[in-house]
């Protein structure tokens, strides 16, 4: 099974307000941590530290370096989508 985080810094945020409505719409599950929330420090250094990210939202999946991406990214969710179809 792919997992599927999204790191955002809000409702605020309207790429990360698409982003997520784009992996709902594509039935793509998902898990949100909101990188304002105070306790949330060490998911804003794994996101700007490790994975080297200053905007957010930011998608990892299946907490693979070679499958994370930063913005509003429809392209890579359809390619998400149709790889989770692939599997199923």
């Amino acid at each position: 099974m792919i997992t599927v985080t999204v790191y955002s810094t809000g409702d605020g945020c309207p790429w990360c307000v698409r982003t997520c409505s784009c992996l709902r719409l594509a039935g793509i599950p998902f898990t949100l941590i909101d990188l304002s929330a105070s306790a949330n420090a060490p998911a804003r250094e794994f996101v700007t530290d490790d994975l080297g990210y200053s905007a957010a939202p930011v998608v990892v999946v299946d907490q693979e370096p070679q499958h994370h991406w930063s913005g509003f990214r429809p392209d890579l969710i359809q390619q998400l989508s149709n790889r989770i179809e692939a599997i199923s």
